[in-house]
């Protein structure tokens, strides 16, 4: 008996085919690239050799800028060898070899050796510099926008704001952020890796990314617990964190807290006026395996607001944690009467050491 299949899908297909159809476009357009600037760098030492008394040296100079810009790894250093080999073939060529005419046959061949040293370590990443960049860019606001907060109910209100040691969009602390299914339950940790700045961008930017995936996928409590081994796995020679990680049900107002080496969340009851710290335990992440994290469980009331934030916001060489703290609560009785809109980037900008990544999240039930 013959049995009827059905065909299979077409969408991995065209996929592949639009894949591919991109991949042999892209190449076309660096030969193309490579071809025009061959032929350009050509022109300009034919130049050099007819009229030399009209040309600079420095023209040569152009070509190799917009190579080092656009051209891959493989083809830049033998770009970079012909147009050297070009050049000194020229340069004799001069009528006068005067100070001028040398210091620019200098300077050219210096610029051409600092381009084949770049493309030496560009080698390592596989594409070109300035499509580099734009992978790097595009990763880093792709992981950005997977940390925002999702949207939650309008009697709920979440803020973050992020601020780096360096100035730069890269740092050492982080934010994810899950609502499954846009239900009752809301989970966000706040995450401070090894390092400031820079330095600690990249490890930021895999953990950020692999975070997400296990908040979302995790129920609450084993959230740490898994990030910790995770992070053992990884075995970087400044391989720990510190995190926060807060789980709330928005229509019940429960919420839960845990903490790893990090910073005590605080929460303010708007019945009382007063500021309650969560005390929570748990180790550093990427130390202890199997390491046990004890959460707190509280009810967030209307009125009430939740901040967890990063040890850059309390803590400096000259002050103790605790006296931060109080002086953050201090600060956010003063920035948060009243008026809440924009209170986790007040608070960010009026606290902490510039010298340290800083980041803050303000949950309010309205």
């Amino acid at each position: 008996m013959s049995v009827d299949r059905a065909p299979a899908p077409a969408v991995p297909v065209r996929r592949g085919r639009v894949r591919a159809a991109l991949t042999r476009s892209r190449r076309a357009g660096d030969t193309n690239l490579l071809v025009l600037l061959a032929v350009t760098t050509l022109a300009a030492i034919v130049a050099l050799a007819v009229w030399p008394e009209h040309i600079p040296v420095a023209i040569v100079a152009v070509p190799l800028l917009i190579g080092h810009l656009a051209l891959g790894p493989r083809e830049l250093p033998w770009f970079v060898v012909a147009t050297m080999m070009g050049l000194a073939v020229v340069s004799p060529l001069q009528p006068s070899l005067s100070l001028r005419v040398v210091l620019e046959v200098v300077v050219v061949f210096v610029l051409g050796f600092i381009i084949l040293l770049s493309s030496f370590r560009r080698s390592r990443l596989g594409v070109a510099g300035a499509r580099g960049e734009s992978m790097l860019v595009d990763l880093r606001d792709r992981i950005n926008r997977h940390g925002g907060l999702p949207d939650l109910p309008a009697d709920w209100e979440a803020e973050s704001a992020l601020r780096s040691a360096s100035g730069s969009p890269f740092a050492g602390d982080f934010v994810v952020a899950s609502r499954p299914h846009h239900g009752d339950r809301f989970d966000v940790v706040l995450v401070d890796v090894s390092g400031k700045g820079d330095e600690a961008g990249t490890r930021s930017l895999l953990l950020s990314g692999a975070f997400g995936g296990l908040l979302g996928a995790l129920r609450p409590e084993d959230f740490l617990p898994a990030a910790n081994e995770f992070l053992i796995q990884q075995d970087w020679e400044e391989g720990f964190a510190t995190a926060v990680h807060l789980s709330l049900n928005l229509k019940t107002g429960e919420a839960r807290v845990w903490t790893a080496g990090h910073p005590p969340a605080v929460q303010l009851t708007a019945g009382s006026g007063r500021w309650s710290v969560h005390d929570t335990e748990g180790p550093l992440l990427g130390l202890i395996p199997n390491a046990e994290f004890t959460g707190t469980r509280s009810i967030v009331r209307p009125g009430d607001v939740i901040l967890l934030y990063t040890d850059g916001m309390v803590e400096t060489p000259t002050r103790d944690i605790n006296l931060g703290i109080d002086r953050l609560v201090g600060q956010a009785e003063r920035d948060l009467r009243g008026n809440f809109e924009k209170g986790a980037d007040r608070l960010v900008d009026g606290l902490g050491s510039r010298n340290d990544d800083r980041a803050l999240i303000m949950i309010h039930r309205r």
